[in-house]
């Protein structure tokens, strides 16, 4: 656990903070048909507090920028987010929008499907960012997602920082500026809208794709799921491939956060991008082994143990 220490922030989150509704299906149902579900979920969630909560448990302190509504679900993120030991100072409480929500479908095989309602994460813009300016200006990593307006993850990149600037792409939004940010962090199909293309399939389609961006100056890592990650430095049209670890798949909910909070983790530590994406790439893997989005993701001790195991 971790509170935000006098000064300075490991990590400032800019993003959006979700009431999840999650339930199992044995397979997605086709338009008209009906299935039945089990297990009904309720937590935390929204990409920007995952993150959140996965840089927290590695043991960074972490301050949240976003906004909720003045409701039930709204306070009961934020006193989640608190008991992580995330500093909520910058979460605004919206009188007139309700706090957002994501209904997520888990199949049999532990793949998701997600519909998310914006409510007052929609809400999250200039005014939110210049109340934590300084906390932004300080911080070593400043980490954000699409689930606020892209206009605001603009302005939010034209803010002066002294640290890193990690946009992960998602949900995937035409008018993104990447020319002040420092690491992108797309899936497949975020990666094609950014760079304008079709999704690509191999590891050297998904690579060729990322050196458009790369060759602007920023870094680019790329999820594949099962197929891991490929990680180019700012300026190189060399890739690496992180391979994929071989785990019992449960539920593929927040894998990308957890991959996102394990990157800017070893960022903040100083280590070069190939070296977090490995370590996001082992924070994920973990995260998929357990039900729900927050709930899956791993402390500190859990990943230094899979590493040790996997390295034995």
């Amino acid at each position: 656990m971790n509170s935000e220490a006098p000064g300075k922030t490991d990590v400032v989150v800019v993003g959006s903070l979700n009431l999840d509704l999650s339930l199992s299906v044995e397979s997605f149902p086709a338009p008209g048909e009906t299935v039945f579900g089990s297990d009904l979920l309720r937590g935390g969630g929204g990409k920007g507090a995952n993150q959140a909560v996965a840089a927290a448990r590695l043991g960074r302190s972490v301050s949240m920028v976003g906004c909720v509504g003045d409701d039930d679900a709204g306070r009961s993120l934020i006193a989640g987010l608190t008991a992580e030991g995330i500093s909520c100072q910058h979460v605004r409480q919206h009188d007139d929008e309700p706090t957002g929500m994501a209904v997520i479908e888990v199949d049999g095989v532990g793949e998701n499907r997600i519909v998310v309602i914006a409510g007052a994460n929609a809400a999250v813009g200039q005014t939110d960012l210049e109340n934590a300016a300084s906390t932004i200006r300080d911080a070593a990593v400043v980490l954000a997602q699409f689930e606020v307006p892209v206009e605001t993850i603009n302005s939010l990149a034209a803010m002066d920082r002294s640290g890193l600037l990690v946009i992960n792409p998602a949900p995937a939004v035409a008018g993104v500026d990447l020319a002040r940010v420092d690491v992108v962090v797309p899936n497949r199909g975020e990666l094609a809208m950014l760079t304008s293309s079709p999704v690509a399939n191999s590891v050297s389609e998904v690579a060729a794709q990322a050196a458009q961006i790369a060759a602007d100056g920023c870094a680019v890592v790329v999820t594949l799921g099962s197929d891991g990650a490929i990680v180019l430095d700012a300026g190189d049209s060399s890739f690496e491939h992180i391979r994929p670890h071989d785990v019992d798949v449960v539920d593929t909910t927040a894998a990308g956060d957890a991959f996102c909070g394990g990157l800017v983790d070893r960022l903040c530590s100083g280590g070069n991008i190939v070296d977090a994406a490995h370590w996001g790439n082992t924070v994920a893997a973990l995260a998929t082994t357990k039900r729900g989005a927050q709930d899956s993701l791993p402390q500190r001790p859990s990943v230094e143990g899979f590493t040790r195991s996997a390295t034995d």
